[in-house]
């Protein structure tokens, strides 16, 4: 039993450091899109995307998804949950491949005849009418439709009055991550005071700041090493305009006069930004106040020698090793005694 339980404790706290590891790995926020918004979203590539909305009626055969914009197409459908919800996910790994530009997703409903009368065949790249079995358009391959084309034909086809299908549309644009500090002006110092920036990461991404005085360098243990600066994560929020925003507040009350480095990195996308500020003395005349960031190491005192002891004590080591016990040591036998045995033995044997 007291094997049973402490192997099921090992295993207990096996499960709770992963646990504990995953919940402090951050991931990229989704950005959720209403078909039918008119509001304009931009994305950075590598941020999902959630297509969120409502389906009235509860089609058996789900909504086509029809996903189109810079030379690229891709067509499936989703299933309508019991409450007429759904949501379509365009993954971090598909948005990451996307290039730069306006990209369009049309929702389509199968209304009441239950069966979606304008569908994509993949084997010709043709849109079809599945009624006459008429190619409507080329989508795909030689002789396609570039992207805005095809949207206008797919909803003029979709919207046809001889078709019971309907739609709803919402647009996005895909843009390579960025992000930018505002400028920073000279600051005294011990003031507090927030450097912020606009970005089109998703709201909820994490961004790293780093900020470095440019007189840094490596010093000796014994030596103030210098250093001042911050850094710590932030994470992107919401903001009524097309790109997003960040802060990061700092508190120079530990800062000496210098140039400072602020870098802005990305978590989980490639995206940086860097950006300078100096921070000016605030003391009386030309005094200023320097923080002392350094450490003082303690030295131990030398032992002192006994009065008849000439030659100096070994220091004591940093680190204390078990010794090992002395293997005691056997004095070897006499060398006449080993031969006096060794004849005593022979005469035995030639009596014998």
């Amino acid at each position: 039993m007291k094997y049973y339980s402490a192997g099921r404790n090992v295993y207990r706290g096996i499960c709770i450091l992963l646990l504990a590891v995953a919940l402090g790995i951050p991931c990229a926020t989704a950005v959720t899109l209403t078909p039918g918004s008119t509001a304009i979203t931009t994305i950075a590539q590598g941020d999902p995307v959630y297509i969120q909305g409502i389906a009235t009626g509860h089609p058996q055969v789900g909504l086509q998804i029809w996903f189109i914009g810079c030379n690229f197409v891709k067509v499936s459908t989703v299933q309508v949950n019991d409450d007429n919800t759904y949501e379509y996910e365009l993954q971090q790994s598909d948005t990451a491949k996307l290039a730069a530009g306006e990209y369009v997703v049309l929702i389509q409903h199968p209304m009441e005849n239950g069966v979606f009368d304008v569908v994509y065949d993949p084997s010709s790249g043709t849109v079809t009418n599945v009624d006459t079995g008429k190619p409507i358009f080329q989508l795909t391959g030689s002789g396609s439709l570039q992207s805005p084309g095809a949207v206008t034909a797919l909803m003029n086809a979709i919207g046809s009055q001889n078709i019971d299908d309907t739609f709803a549309v919402v647009t996005f644009y895909v843009s390579q991550p960025a992000t930018s500090i505002n400028p920073i002006g000279d600051l005294q110092q011990g003031e507090k005071f927030t450097i912020n920036g606009t970005t089109n990461l998703a709201a909820g991404d994490n961004l790293m700041v780093d900020i470095t005085s440019s007189s840094f360098n490596p010093t000796s243990k014994m030596e103030p090493s210098g250093f001042s600066g911050a850094g710590g994560m932030v994470q992107v929020v919401p903001s009524n305009g097309r790109l997003n925003t960040w802060s990061f507040v700092v508190d120079t009350s530990t800062f000496v006069p210098d140039e400072y480095l602020v870098k802005v990195s990305g978590v989980e996308q490639a995206v940086t930004a860097s950006a300078r500020f100096d921070v000016v003395c605030n003391g009386s005349g030309d005094t200023c106040s320097i923080p002392v960031t350094s450490t003082t190491a303690t030295i131990a005192p030398e032992a002192t020698l006994p009065a008849n002891v000439t030659t100096p004590l070994p220091a004591t080591p940093a680190f204390i090793l078990t010794s090992v016990p002395a293997t005691t040591h056997v004095s070897p036998v006499p060398a006449a005694l080993c031969l006096g045995s060794i004849m005593v033995v022979l005469l035995a044997r030639r009596l014998i």
